[in-house]
């Protein structure tokens, strides 16, 4: 089409330009209208799927069209070598158990620790009794005196093949002493005979052939204790004979901050002579063993229990009744191979691992004895204090004790 020769003007064009009301009805009409919504909405969805086709890559989960278990060695690699798909199992729903008859103990959080104050840990205070009522009155004096938290103490006694008054006396003492206001948290007596009938005669309890049987009985009593008054909540087993006449107030505290398995005191005696009091050695069941008292056991019969101070076997130990002083420093430690029963501090969970006194010859040892050489054997470790002195009552069996 050839312009004119003038050129293009405005007006021209103006004039061959559709009315403006032409122009203005043809852009209100419906039909018009709608082809532009459509028209529009494509345009949207087209750049809304372009935009994000770079991103739906990142969910896609690459791998062969096919399961794990029919992939080779190959292709299982190579979906390793990418990021696994994340996976949640939840195969332990919460389990309500509702019969009363099923307890749930957790002994996990029972610790026995230098803080134990603190952390308020029980303690267990044990006693076998067997004609013990002479000496109940005094027993229960020292044991009120303890700086250890009371409601924090269990007491266990067992009263077993008496032939006096001892647990009513027993009874009465508990009964007096769980009145006042800083009584202990419990209390409990068992009763038990194991048809031991030795005479309580210091010749008689004390002769080297009623030891065997003595100490085998006495490991027998020990044992029905603990089994009945161990609970799940003691942290610590104290074991106190009734025979104490004197001993520090914060034994306890004192044993708990060595922070040992076993834990033992020396034991002496005041004598009274001629207006002199003589400290003497009483307990010899402490002792360290020697290569003297090793040949020995090699040589006896696995029946025979070894009893320390009697001519009949020498064994050659060092007994920590000869050793320290009540005058220098109490902290100081020795290990030991075999302890008496006087006073004993132990972790509770060397009782529960199975650790007891035994009733019968273990490595020629019986009951406290015993009791050490088990420990030992099993790992723990047995200490004792030569120079914390508990006293004990004179029983007056050696002249030459002293």
């Amino acid at each position: 089409m050839l312009l004119p020769k003038g050129g293009v003007s405005w007006k021209a064009a103006r004039a061959s330009l559709p009315p403006t009301r032409a122009i203005w009805v043809l852009l209100t009409r419906t039909r018009f209208l709608l082809l532009l919504a459509i028209t529009g909405t494509i345009i949207l969805l087209w750049r809304g799927i372009s935009s994000s086709a770079p991103q739906m890559k990142s969910f896609y989960c690459w791998g062969p069209n096919k399961p794990p278990s029919e992939m080779s060695q190959n292709e299982q690699a190579a979906w390793n070598a990418h990021h696994h798909t994340p996976v949640i199992f939840n195969h332990h729903a919460p389990l309500v158990v509702n019969e009363s008859t099923i307890d749930h103990v957790d002994l996990n959080p029972i610790k026995s620790t230098t803080k134990a104050v603190q952390n308020e840990e029980r303690v267990l205070i044990l006693t076998p009794l067997k004609d013990a009522a002479p000496y109940l009155s005094k027993y229960f004096e020292l044991l009120a005196e303890l700086t250890y938290p009371h409601n924090l103490i269990d007491l266990g006694f067992l009263v077993g093949d008496s032939t006096d008054d001892t647990l009513a006396v027993l009874s009465a003492e508990l009964n007096r002493l769980q009145k006042r206001p800083d009584k202990f948290r419990s209390a409990m007596i068992v009763e038990k005979d194991f048809g031991f009938k030795l005479s309580q005669s210091v010749e008689e309890r004390h002769s080297f052939e009623a030891q065997g049987p003595r100490r085998k009985a006495m490991g027998k009593a020990r044992n029905y204790l603990l089994t009945t008054a161990l609970k799940p909540e003691h942290s610590w087993v104290y074991w106190r004979d009734v025979d104490i006449v004197d001993s520090p107030e914060k034994i306890l505290e004192d044993f708990i901050a060595h922070d040992r398995d076993i834990l033992v005191p020396n034991i002496w005696f005041h004598r009274y002579e001629n207006g002199k009091d003589i400290e003497g050695r009483f307990d010899y069941n402490s002792w360290v063993e020697s290569d003297k008292g090793r040949a020995l056991t090699k040589k006896l019969s696995k029946d025979i229990v070894l009893a320390e101070g009697y001519k009949q076997y020498d064994t050659g130990r060092t007994y920590m009744a000869r050793m320290g002083d009540w005058r220098n420093n109490k902290d100081e430690e020795i290990e030991l191979d075999g302890i008496g029963g006087v006073n004993i501090l132990v972790k509770a969970d060397v009782h529960r691992s199975g650790i007891n006194f035994p009733c019968y010859a273990f490595e020629n040892q019986a009951e406290t004895e015993g009791f050490a050489k088990m420990a030992k054997a099993a790992g723990y470790g047995v200490y004792g204090l030569p120079n914390y002195v508990v006293w004990h009552i004179d029983t007056e069996e050696k002249g030459g004790n002293v």
